[in-house]
């Protein structure tokens, strides 16, 4: 079938109209707007993973314990919370839900081809992909599970740097590139100090963006040093640093830690779909807002936004694939 032609009304009786994949911001707006243009959506929004590793469904902001950037929410809320509202405002207006992921997409035939981790295989004329893209963590057992209950570490300081546990607080940041740089001076408008800690004796970041850091009185390089522990019960109280030099270890008091060593769109089920990427591995768009490079694929939210991966933006390009979507559904005679 051509991309031009419009879609046989046999066959559109035998697939879904349309597909959501990913269950954030951007997936669950999509999957409001699409439900509420009576396309009655499927959203495949993934099982629970038992870290913050990998893809969570919810994404993101299932780690985050408060939100207090996001329009309407005068006095913060949670990230589940706001999560769970989101999904029960789609549900609301008649999205189905799917607990499984995508394993597996061929976007070369038409209709579409997606297989999940329960062995189905669904077929679907349009597809969102909105699976948004993990922090790098350093992996270690307290970090991660100090970022799972809100415990001070963190991989988003314009997210959670505002927030009053960490106002005139010593801080660390973990990087050496342009992201650590960002992350650092913002925390500085809010903190005592922030440890800026790198595994070697130089940022990699522009130099300009170093400057930010080496020429603020509230903020201190830490070099040749990298972190394998971190300290405290409920709430960090400190980190742990081992000298990449002299190996030795020292304790560096911080009420909380930013994880700054970049992130990784969740991207691995769609190789060999024919999607095109960016150089930085994230899904590439074309032409305008929500489109890819494959006429009836769209993608929304932090999958293909290196930039800015906030909450409120993620929402935003949810909408505008939706209405991407519907329109290109429709151009193609499914309504």
């Amino acid at each position: 079938m051509s991309a031009n032609a419009h879609i046989d009304s046999a066959v559109e009786k035998q697939v879904e109209k349309i597909v959501i994949i990913g269950s954030g911001p951007a997936g669950w707006t999509a999957a409001i707007y699409a439900a509420r243009a009576n396309l009655a959506p499927l959203a495949i929004i993934g099982v629970p993973a038992a870290n913050p590793a990998p893809v969570l469904p919810g994404g993101q902001l299932m780690l985050t314990t408060e939100v207090e950037n996001y329009p309407g929410f005068p006095h913060g809320v949670s990230g589940p919370v706001m999560m769970a509202l989101f999904q029960e405002q789609a549900e609301r207006f008649g999205t189905r839900i799917n607990h499984a992921d995508v394993t597996r997409c061929d976007f070369t035939q038409r209709p579409f081809v997606l297989e999940t981790s329960e062995g189905a295989t669904i077929r679907a004329h349009a597809v969102i992909i909105a699976t948004g893209a993990t922090a790098n963590w350093v992996g270690l057992e307290n970090e991660l599970r100090l970022a799972t209950t809100g415990g001070g570490v963190s991989a988003c300081a314009v997210c959670d740097g505002a927030l009053p546990c960490y106002r005139d607080q010593p801080l660390a940041v973990i990087g050496g590139g342009d992201t650590a740089m960002e992350e650092a001076s913002y925390l500085t408008k809010f903190a005592s100090m922030v440890y800026v800690i790198h595994r070697r004796d130089s940022f990699r970041a522009s130099k300009a963006m170093q400057a930010r850091i080496l020429d603020n009185p509230k903020a201190k390089a830490v070099w040749n040093s990298t972190l394998v522990d971190v300290i405290g019960k409920d709430f960090i109280e400190a980190v742990v640093l081992e000298n990449v030099i002299t190996k030795e270890r020292t304790n560096l008091p911080v009420k909380g830690l930013f994880i700054a060593i970049g992130h990784s769109p969740a991207t691995k089920f769609l190789q060999g779909s024919g999607i095109e990427f960016d150089s930085a591995g994230y899904v590439a768009l074309h032409t305008r807002t929500s489109h890819t490079n494959i006429e009836g694929i769209f993608a929304a939210g932090d999958v293909a936004d290196s930039a800015y991966r906030q909450a409120v933006t993620a929402s935003g390009m949810g909408c505008q694939a939706a209405i991407d979507a519907e329109r290109w559904l429709a151009a193609h005679g499914v309504h």
